[in-house]
């Protein structure tokens, strides 16, 4: 008996004949060999192609958008191609049943091997959606095939139809005639069309299908009319959008509205948010409502900039800067005009004036300056300007600091400075010997910034002096030799002689005169750089030789100088008022010349004490020699 070995497949178009070679022999007899020929036909037998048969399945990739009961896939080779189950001696596919193993899909799979779209078709709303199929195809013998088939729906591309304004609501006056457009919706996708859901009854408004212009179908009065909107595909019906309209038919009103209030004026700080509400109006009219009221802001471009309406409330719109120079420019205030009409209608309009006044808000700290070093000489005078503190504040108006320095003038720090203007000057003695320099703490203190005079800002700044050292001069006097003639006055009057030109500082009130020879009857005298003679009773001429000395310079570092003055003084001859007419020579041959010279010498204080030491023992040296001679 031949059988068919278990697992082996018979394939007439590969082999179609097989030689089997048997051997048979009987105890004690010759082998015997014969040949078997085995034909193979092709008979009805399902056999799966590899692709079909393969476990991984196959992929199909179709959009949500396709009509329901589409062809998706086909089992069997046909026009519409897809995976193949051969079958060899099947005239047709009736010899094969299609099955389905899992019941849990909207799909649907023909008798003919036709995979089929959802009787709903797909869901466009959602993302990728997969579906997993286990199809199974058996012929008639029980031979079966099967494999997983995997179906992704991916999203549509074609644009759904959308309303980008879903609720409009349109106000319009009493008096439009038939046919005339009231307003005009607009849907966004592909082949889209219009249609009026509601109301049906009375058929008030019509919409054109293609343009989704609303006109009126008859004379309108003052009514409200609600309308609901259809926008949708033509070729497809099933992806479509709705919209509301509210149409408000309103009656003609010839009195323009009231307003609470009818004038505006504010104070409003610069801190002030944008967005902030500065007023809301409160308007009403004969025969319309608040929502047929419609607020407008006018004025000046920087007004329109910097406030905004909102329905009948007026909003700040940007920052109110106080501290800038276009604020300044404006005088810190706004002016603007409200105009409220009725249905838009400029003739029944009412205008509110505006008048906004932004106020300063101390919101910065003074800054000080970056660099406060000055240099002054120590030989300033009283009063002399060292430098100034120029100290910064981002609060407008920048000039509103004060300035004062903490301690007050005194002899630590001989220095004032000016409240306003923020100058240091010098109001004291300088010695560079004791202080090399001066450290000032200057406050600075704003003002003016805010209308509130208790919020005041202060910032303390450090300041140094230093003191450049003067090298000593004498004072030089020019000429240092004068003649000089006069003529007596009468007895007991006052004549001035000369003024003496001296320099020796920069400040030349700080030299000294004193008369230190040939004044001896005291015939002349000093006020201050000015010799003045007081006449006496002397009838002849005389001739005086005056030596002035000149002094400057301070503390121990004064030094003087000489001047010589040769005053020849005639005395009057006859009782005629006295002359004070003077007559100023320089010697320019043979001037008469008076030196005198002091030797100073100045020891140190340790010389002066050793000294002193020195003389109190030679003292007492002596008195105890002496007293020994008288004992003896």
């Amino acid at each position: 008996q031949v059988t068919l070995r278990a697992g082996a497949e018979l394939d007439a178009r590969r082999v179609n004949q097989y030689t089997l070679i048997l051997r048979a022999a009987c105890p004690g007899e010759d082998e015997v060999e014969e040949r078997l020929f085995v034909r193979v036909t092709a008979g009805h037998v399902l056999r799966c192609e590899t692709l079909f048969a393969s476990t991984e399945g196959d992929v199909v990739q179709v959009l949500a958008d396709v009509a329901p009961r589409t062809p998706l896939y086909v089992v069997l080779p046909q026009p519409l191609g897809g995976l193949t189950v051969m079958g060899q001696g099947f005239p047709s596919p009736s010899f094969l049943q299609f099955r389905l193993r899992n019941r849990n899909t909207p799909l649907t799979l023909t008798l003919q091997g036709l995979v089929l779209a959802p009787d709903n078709g797909f869901d466009p709303s959602k993302d990728t959606q997969t579906f997993l199929l286990d199809i199974e195809v058996m012929d008639r013998h029980g031979h079966n095939c099967s494999r997983a088939l995997r179906v992704e729906v991916l999203p549509s591309r074609r644009p759904r139809v959308t309303f980008p304004e879903p609720h409009q609501a349109v106000t319009v006056t009493e008096g439009i005639g038939p046919g005339e457009v009231v307003t005009q919706v607009h849907a966004r996708g592909d082949n889209v069309r219009y249609a009026i859901l509601a109301p049906v009854a009375p058929v008030l408004f019509a919409i054109d299908e293609v343009t989704g212009e609303i006109r009126s179908t008859r004379r309108l009065q003052a009514i409200r009319a609600h309308l609901l909107i259809r926008a949708y595909n033509a070729l497809h019906p099933d992806d479509h959008a709705t919209a509301t309209v509210n149409v408000t038919v309103q009656g003609t009103d010839r009195l323009a509205p009231r307003c609470v209030p009818a004038i505006f004026v504010s104070q409003v700080p610069e801190t002030m948010s944008p967005g902030s509400t500065l007023v809301t109006l409160r308007c009403t009219s004969s025969t319309s409502t608040d929502g047929c009221l419609h607020y407008v802001l006018e004025g000046p471009p920087s007004s329109l900039s910097h406030f905004c309406m909102e329905g009948p409330q007026l909003k700040v719109n940007t920052t109110l800067d106080y501290d800038s120079e276009a604020m300044a420019a404006l005088g810190f205030q706004f002016t603007a005009t409200i105009v409220v009409t009725v249905g838009g209608q400029p003739r029944q309009s009412t205008r509110v004036p505006v008048l906004v006044t932004v106020t300063p808000v101390n919101e910065f700290r003074p800054v000080c300056p970056s660099s406060a070093t000055f240099t002054v000489p120590e030989t300033a005078a009283f009063g002399s300007l060292v430098g100034r503190v120029a100290g910064t504040d981002r609060d407008y108006p920048q000039e509103s600091l004060e300035y004062s320095l903490e301690g007050g003038p005194g002899p630590a720090q001989p220095f004032s400075i000016d409240r306003r203007t923020g100058e240091i000057r010098v109001v004291g003695p300088l010695d560079s010997q004791q202080h090399k320099s001066y450290r000032l703490v200057v406050r600075l203190t704003d003002t003016h910034n805010d209308l509130d005079p208790r919020k005041r800002q202060s910032r303390l700044c450090d300041v140094s002096v230093r003191l450049q050292a003067v090298p000593d001069q004498l004072p030089e006097c020019i000429p240092e030799v004068q003649e000089l003639r006069i003529t007596a006055g009468s007895p007991g009057s006052r004549q001035p002689v000369t003024r003496l030109l001296c320099h020796g500082s920069p400040d030349s009130a700080l030299l000294t005169y004193t008369i230190v020879g040939g004044n001896e009857d005291g015939r002349f005298r000093l006020e201050g750089n000015t010799l003045v003679y007081l006449p006496g009773d002397r009838a002849e001429p005389q001739p005086f030789v005056l030596l002035v000395e000149v002094w400057g310079g301070s503390g121990g570092r004064r030094r003087s100088s000489l001047v010589a003055l040769v005053v020849h003084v005639t005395p009057r001859s006859t009782p005629v008022p006295a002359s004070t007419t003077t007559q100023r020579t320089t010697l320019q041959k043979e001037p008469l010349v008076v030196l005198q010279t002091e030797a100073v010498w100045h020891p140190p204080a340790w010389f002066v004490a050793v000294l002193t030491l020195s003389g109190v023992l030679l003292l007492a040296t002596l008195g105890c020699t002496a007293r020994k001679l008288l004992c003896r």
